[in-house]
This record gives C-alpha cells, sequence and structure tokens, in this order.
C-alpha cells in the first residue's frame, strides 16, 4: 500500500501533465452525501485523514486539509508525517481555501516555477476539482474566489483518482429493500404527489433528486451501500407525468422491480442520468445547487456554466432547496411511533450494558475490579452485540464514540487497535452511540463515572447537563429557527469562558441517516424552522485537550405546547430512554426547575423501560433513576 506521501507524487505527476497547479478534494460524493461509499472516499485516501468532513488541497509544493472542530485533534494526530498542514476552520488567522490557494500559487511563485522545470509545461494557476463530486453552488463560489485571486481558474471535468487510485473500491452494487407501508406510513405515489404539489409552489414543473436518503424516503426503500446509513447510490428524475429512478439494475430484486412498477416509477441505469436530462421535456427543472453536483447541473446551465455542455433544449432551472428534505424531516405518526419503539429497544440495551459496567468496574470505582478488564474497543463490542439483540436491529446508525479519559476531549475520536486503551476505575467515559432498528434511527450520548472524579471533572459534567436541561425545558413559537435557541445549551458554560465548536444539534431520520436536515441547533444561522413532528438532538458538551470530555445527549421530538394570542407554541419530548449518570452531579449547581426535570425524566425512563427488564435489572434502573 502506497504512503501518502508517495500517492501525493503520483498525483503531482498527474497534475504536472495536465498543466494543474493545484487539485481539491472534498469530501463529498456525486451526491453530496455526508457519509460516502468507500469508491468516493477519495479525499481520506490521498490525505489519511479519515473524518466525515473536511477538503484537501494540493499544490506542486504542499498540502493543507481543512477541518472543523470535531476533528482537531483527530486530524492532527492523523496528519503527522505527511506533507499536510491542519487548517482549523473557523478559528482565527485560519485562511478560506480560496485565500490558501491564492498564496500558494501565488501567480506563479518561485517555488511552483521549479516544480515545473523540467516537465516542458509553463507555471499554471489553473485548480483542478471533480465536478461530479463537488456541489453546484460549492463550485460557483470557488470560481467566483478565485477568480479575485490573481485571475486564478478552474477546471471543473477531471476525476483525477481514476488515474492514480488503482486499487479503487467499485461503485456498490448491494440489494436494494422495501421500508414496508406499515413502517414508513406514507405510500410512494403519494409522496410523489406532494412532492410534485410543493414543485408547482415554486413555479417548476419537476426536479432532480440527488441526496441519497430523499430517494430512499421517497420511494420507501432502503439500502446498504453507505456504512452506518441505510441508503443506496441513485438519482430520481421527477416531472409531470414520469418518475425515473437512475439505479443500476443489478441492486434491484423482482419484487422491488414490481413495487416500483406499481408505484408508477420507471428505472433506467445509473450512468445514463446526464442523458435523462438532456431528455427532459419539460419547460422548467428544480435543481437544488447545494444538492445536484456540478456536472449535473451544468448540463442545464444555459450559459451559467461550461457552454460545451449545453444543448438545443434547455430547460430554465429552478435554483430552490430541495422540498424533499423539509417533507422528511417531518415525521408521520406512524415514523413516531415507530422512533419510540426503537427508543425502548435501545434503552432496555444501554440498561443492560450500564448495568454490565457498572458490575465491571463497581459503583464509584469501589470494588477495583476493572482495572485491565475492559478497553475502548471491547466495551463498544459489548454494547454492540447487546443491541444486535433487539428486534428489527439493522446496524449502528454511526460508528461508536467509547472515548476514555483523555480520548474524551477529540470529539469524535474512534478507538482504533493503536490507540485502544484500558479502563480504570476512574475517571470519565465518553460513550457516543447509536443504532438502525427498522422502525427507527437512535443516537445518545452518555458521559460515565467509571469511580473517583475530580472536583473539575464534577463541575464540568454538570456545567453540561445544566444546559442539556435548559434545551429540554425551552418552550417556543412554532417556525423558531435552532439558531435562536442555541444560547440555552451554553450560556452556564459562557458565563465561565467555557464553549464548543459543534452544533448542539441535528436531526434523526426515521431507519434513515442520523444527521438529517437542513434543521439544526447551532450558533451559526441556520434558519431551517422548527416544526411539530420534528426530531432534534440536544447534545451540548466541553472538551477539554489531554484531560478530559463530557457531552451528554438525547433525541428529542418537536411536539405542540399551546396556543395563545401570540400564536402556536412548541416544546422538546425526550424520546431517548436511558439514565443519565447522577454520580458526577454537583446538585447545589442546579436550580430546583432543572433538578425537578431530571427527576421527572429519571421517572418516565423507569415507567417505561422497566417492563422489558428482568427483576435484576430492574432493581438497577430503579437505583439508577432514584430521585435527587
Amino acid at each position: 500500500m502506497k504512503s501518502v506521501n508517495e500517492r501525493l507524487e503520483a498525483l503531482r505527476e498527474e497534475m504536472r501533465r495536465e498543466g494543474l497547479g493545484a487539485f481539491i478534494f472534498p469530501s463529498t460524493d456525486p451526491h453530496q452525501s455526508e457519509y460516502v461509499a468507500d469508491h468516493w472516499k477519495g479525499r481520506e485516501w490521498i490525505s489519511g485523514f479519515n473524518g466525515s468532513a473536511g477538503t484537501a488541497v494540493v499544490t506542486l509544493t504542499s498540502a493543507a486539509l481543512w477541518t472543523d472542530s470535531r476533528y482537531f485533534l483527530a486530524a492532527e494526530q492523523q496528519l503527522q508525517g505527511t506533507e499536510f498542514q491542519l487548517m482549523r476552520m473557523k478559528m482565527p488567522d485560519t485562511p478560506t481555501i480560496a485565500e490558501w490557494i491564492g498564496r500558494e500559487l501565488a501567480a506563479g511563485g518561485s517555488s511552483q516555477s521549479e516544480a515545473f522545470q523540467g516537465s516542458g509545461t509553463a507555471v499554471s494557476t489553473e485548480v483542478g476539482i471533480d465536478g461530479m463530486c463537488s456541489s453546484a453552488s460549492m463550485v460557483k463560489d470557488l470560481i467566483a474566489d478565485l477568480r479575485q485571486r490573481g485571475g486564478i481558474t478552474v477546471r471543473k471535468n477531471l476525476d483525477i483518482l481514476s488515474r492514480i487510485w488503482t486499487d479503487r473500491p467499485p461503485i456498490p452494487e448491494n440489494k436494494v429493500e422495501l421500508q414496508p407501508l406499515e413502517l414508513a406510513g406514507e405510500a410512494a405515489h403519494d409522496k410523489i404527489a406532494r412532492i410534485r404539489k410543493a414543485l408547482r409552489e415554486k413555479h417548476a414543473d419537476g426536479m432532480l433528486m440527488a441526496a441519497l436518503d430523499d430517494i430512499a424516503w421517497t420511494l420507501n426503500l432502503r439500502g446498504s451501500d453507505v456504512h452506518c446509513n441505510p441508503v443506496f447510490v441513485s438519482y430520481l428524475l421527477i416531472s409531470t407525468q414520469k418518475v425515473t429512478l437512475y439505479i443500476n439494475k443489478v441492486k434491484l430484486s423482482p419484487e422491488v422491480e414490481t413495487y416500483l412498477k406499481q408505484e408508477g416509477v420507471d428505472v433506467a441505469p445509473y450512468e445514463d442520468v446526464a442523458q435523462g436530462l438532456r431528455d427532459y421535456f419539460e419547460y422548467n427543472i428544480l435543481l437544488d445547487p447545494d444538492e445536484v453536483n456540478y456536472a449535473l447541473f451544468a448540463l442545464h446551465s444555459s450559459g451559467k456554466a461550461d457552454s460545451s455542455l449545453s444543448t438545443l433544449h434547455s430547460p430554465l432551472i429552478v435554483e430552490a432547496e430541495s422540498p424533499v428534505a423539509r417533507m422528511k424531516t417531518v415525521k408521520n405518526q406512524t415514523e413516531i411511533d415507530g422512533m419510540r419503539r426503537a427508543m425502548v429497544k435501545d434503552g432496555v440495551a444501554m440498561v443492560k450494558f450500564l448495568k454490565w459496567l457498572e458490575e465491571m468496574y463497581g459503583r464509584n470505582g469501589l470494588n477495583g475490579r476493572g482495572g485491565s478488564l475492559e478497553t475502548e474497543i471491547s466495551v463498544s463490542e459489548k454494547l454492540g452485540g447487546l443491541r444486535a439483540e433487539q428486534a428489527l436491529y439493522r446496524g449502528l446508525s454511526f460508528d461508536m464514540i467509547a472515548a476514555y479519559g483523555e480520548h474524551g476531549a477529540i470529539v469524535h475520536y474512534e478507538a482504533t487497535p493503536e490507540t485502544d486503551i484500558p479502563l480504570k476505575p476512574e475517571g470519565l467515559l465518553l460513550l457516543d452511540s447509536g443504532a438502525q432498528y427498522q422502525d427507527g434511527t437512535t443516537d445518545i450520548t452518555r458521559t460515565i463515572a467509571l469511580g473517583p472524579l475530580t472536583e473539575e471533572q464534577r463541575h464540568i459534567y454538570t456545567l453540561v447537563l445544566k444546559g442539556h436541561i435548559q434545551v429540554e425545558l425551552c418552550k417556543f413559537p412554532s417556525g423558531a429557527s435552532g439558531t435562536q435557541l442555541d444560547i440555552l445549551a451554553r450560556q452556564a458554560m459562557w458565563r465561565e469562558g467555557l464553549n464548543y465548536l459543534h452544533g448542539t444539534g441535528h436531526g434523526v431520520g426515521s431507519y434513515l441517516c442520523v444527521h438529517e436536515g437542513p434543521h439544526q441547533l447551532r450558533m451559526e444561522w441556520k434558519p431551517a424552522p422548527l416544526v411539530s413532528g420534528m426530531t432534534v438532538t440536544d447534545e451540548p458538551g466541553i472538551y477539554l485537550a489531554g484531560r478530559f470530555g463530557v457531552r451528554i445527549e438525547n433525541t428529542l421530538l418537536v411536539t405542540p405546547y399551546k396556543k395563545t394570542e401570540f400564536g402556536e407554541f412548541l416544546q422538546f419530548e425526550p424520546l431517548t430512554l436511558c439514565p443519565i449518570d447522577t454520580a458526577p452531579i454537583m446538585v447545589e449547581m442546579l436550580t430546583d426547575e432543572e433538578l425537578q426535570w431530571l427527576n421527572d425524566y429519571h421517572q418516565m425512563v423507569y415507567e417505561r423501560l422497566a417492563p422489558q427488564l428482568d427483576e435484576d435489572e430492574r432493581l438497577w434502573l430503579k437505583r439508577s433513576c432514584a430521585p435527587m
């Protein structure tokens, strides 16, 4: 296997041949997915960094990788020994990608000139990017930004990885499965009718759907092409009279083919989507520039992008957000009922796990038996096995984070055989995990005291808990955005000069992706409104590098609260059912209202889970949920 530096040399040889001064590797696939199939993990392959978010940029003489705060520590470790410089996004003095490229190319600087010597090629200020794996909006913004920096141009039609990634995994061909109506709650043809109505309201005759989870939701189908995400590689083209699924037909069983025909959906080869767009006969078409890749978007650009891609018939483009994402986030009653059942099963698995963990390490670390018995990996495997025993289990919803001690400060830490450490009967274990059940998706974080804690650890834990509870207590007008509520999670820690840089909450799919938008709770402006029927997580945290980290997370359901002369108000209902560890809490830091919420939550957890447990487990749960 080639090292990262050997891969960079192979890349640069192709860049010289193509006359490119830089090449950009985003983290996405042709569908702008957050998590991608192995075939499209080009950024990971070229850089060695395996986080879900990041962009790598390589020039002939330098390399850099941009990622967000979730991955600062992990990226720093994974990039060691490579040429890549870590760029910490949203931190002071961190340049944008365009700024960095402009500086590095420097309109043909001396180092670039030396790199081109002997190649017979002039110094280049052209930047390459694969237009199939980059959204239209991202590429158009990049073109505008680079044009202002010495006239740097962008080439969008080169899949350079196909030349240098010799053992590149193929596009997956896993089978597609039906999501039965009794779990989906709405037939595919009814969803398509709703989508067409929404398109008419946006003055569009049709649309190209590229987001894999939107396609799976629309058609009531699921797949396994992406790790932990039950989706399948495809496109869906909707017009006023026709719906076409572009997919590798080997993925479709006779049962699924018959089902699609009954639902009025035609099937065409995945690679024919471009021709399908060329043949599109309606007056206009909605293309979401954040969802559709640049190469497909440019087919009907009408001079807005590559004129070479224009056709005789170019329908007008309605540049707008896809209506499907917001439809999908509002769960119907069948989906809500399924999520509730999934949360009970997940809660049972968590209770069994927490009881087992306590038996290993002793309540408050008094028996001292656990010094070398368990590690981060072994506890992950234990919890995964307990989840697998539950009905309709379909796998994890993301790779489990079991982070002990100082590893807890690495926000998206994932233990490997090289980093795995034993758990001691002291300190904190941060456990962020979730599962896919066919009736719902779960996402939960608990930070667990394995034994004696410092006053600092207890203080930080209680600050995080206060933020978590304040979000759950919130009552807010329908249509408020998550940005307007985010302060509730942070106000106590901000008073002490503490903060976290990731979001406070994200939507959760119904047996779909564990991250679902566009609504979020976070500091940055996210205008998507919160409405009844949405799910969203509540997961504040504090991370002290080299020491420990704390995060507490429930998945919530947005429900009606009351109607007044000022309109409809909403509230959050916790779906997650699992005790919150009370051992680290400094009770004197909680308000009476916060303490009452905690006691009420624990009473609900006990009442919902106790009937599913044996006698010993019920006794453990009763003690863990005892009022404070």
